[in-house]
């Protein structure tokens, strides 16, 4: 690693911090509008060594949220194209690329060797419940992002343990799958409770064919719901932001003194 490009965050949070996030080990499970962004922001902070997941390419309809995604990447396969961007940010950075797609049969592969977290930023409920439960029932710190399509507020996102989390679609359907399968607190989360309406289901059962324009790779119908790249950002910073303080002791990132404007100094 070269120390200069990491001078910024080393002021700030310390030499050893920087050290640590370079021998981390991270498992990052789909690299969409969240996924991607949080990529982005762990790599650029110095995690040496992180596993990409996603059996997806790059659509025209990714470009308005998705960072990886420009007219030149379109129809690339996802983790190549962030294979690329890695290896443009940091070079040194140890990449391990599974363009699979995630449910029961693969999710060994994805949570194989030694881990210190995973992040799920899966899109799809059965893959993101197949994904939480694993890793949950071995031990493997997972955090994870709940539904950002449909938002239009992100100024409402925010963090909970999963079981705690409200308002969101995607987080009561998790919950109650997750519930059934013996899964309990201990999953931290990204969501919002910004008031949406939409039921979360399977696409195959969606009425109208508007919500099934498109087809995955598995030959899976994928749900179209609507986004905005201000919430989506804000939802993969979050969640980065979440794997660091994981990652690293919280109070190095939260700070030892709380900010109180009325000492302020100018």
């Amino acid at each position: 690693m070269q120390s200069e490009q990491f001078l910024r965050i080393s002021r700030l949070l310390g030499d050893e911090a920087v050290t640590t996030l370079h021998e981390k080990r991270v498992v990052i499970v789909g690299l969409g509008a969240v996924g991607g962004m949080c990529l982005e922001s762990l790599v650029r902070s110095g995690v040496g060594w992180v596993r990409i997941v996603d059996f997806d390419t790059v659509g025209i309809t990714n470009i308005n949220r998705q960072v990886l995604a420009t007219h030149e990447t379109v129809g690339q396969s996802k983790t190549d194209v962030a294979h690329a961007r890695i290896k443009a940010i940091n070079p040194y950075c140890t990449v391990d690329v599974l363009p699979l797609f995630v449910n029961n049969d693969s999710v060994d592969r994805v949570l194989e060797g030694p881990i210190d977290l995973v992040i799920d930023a899966i899109d799809s409920l059965n893959p993101k419940c197949a994904l939480l439960e694993a890793a949950y029932k071995r031990g493997i710190p997972i955090i994870s992002s709940m539904g950002a399509a449909l938002r239009r507020d992100p100024f409402l996102v925010r963090r909970a343990d999963l079981m705690e989390s409200w308002g969101c679609p995607l987080a009561r359907a998790v919950r109650a799958k997750l519930k059934r399968r013996g899964v309990g607190r201990g999953i931290e989360v990204i969501f919002s409770p910004e008031e949406v309406h939409y039921t979360y289901r399977n696409p195959e059962e969606e009425e109208h064919a508007d919500f099934n324009e498109q087809i995955s790779d598995q030959g899976r119908r994928r749900n179209v719901l609507g986004s905005l790249p201000t919430v989506t950002a804000v939802f993969g910073q979050n969640l980065a932001h979440l794997a660091l303080s994981k990652l690293l002791e919280a109070e190095i990132l939260e700070g030892r003194e709380a900010y109180n404007p009325a000492t302020r100094q100018t």
